[in-house]
């Protein structure tokens, strides 16, 4: 498979990919913060590591990786969370992985929940 960004942003994000020879997509429904255990983290940066982190064993069981996701859909409770999201994301994130993003305001199904990503990922 070749994935090739487009317009590429200042903060790593691509306004459009093009895959190429792929033979699998996988469609990953919005991962949240709560852990296995059900706990949900207060702060966004902890929400932020935990749903990155699930959102990873998602891509796992399928055996792909974060460099496989080519469609992130990122929904926040309040714009203010976008930097804290961010500084997560790059730490998750290498410089050549460029997804495509969408970030919407919304609220979400638990009212603890602040962040919750949905991804599409080729192989």
């Amino acid at each position: 498979m070749q994935k090739t960004a487009y317009s590429v942003t200042p903060g790593g994000w691509a306004q459009a990919n093009k895959v190429a020879g792929a033979t699998q997509f996988l469609f990953i429904s919005g991962q949240v913060p709560a852990g296995a255990d059900g706990v949900v983290p207060e702060d966004i940066t902890e929400q932020s590591h935990l749903v990155w982190a699930n959102l990873k064993v998602q891509l796992a069981a399928a055996d792909m990786t974060l460099e496989n996701v080519v469609k992130l859909t990122i929904f926040l409770t309040d714009q203010s969370y976008g930097k804290a999201m961010a500084a997560v994301r790059s730490q998750h994130f290498g410089p050549n992985i460029q997804p495509t993003v969408t970030t919407i305001i919304a609220g979400l199904f638990d009212p603890r929940w602040k962040i919750e990503i949905e991804a599409i990922a080729a192989a």
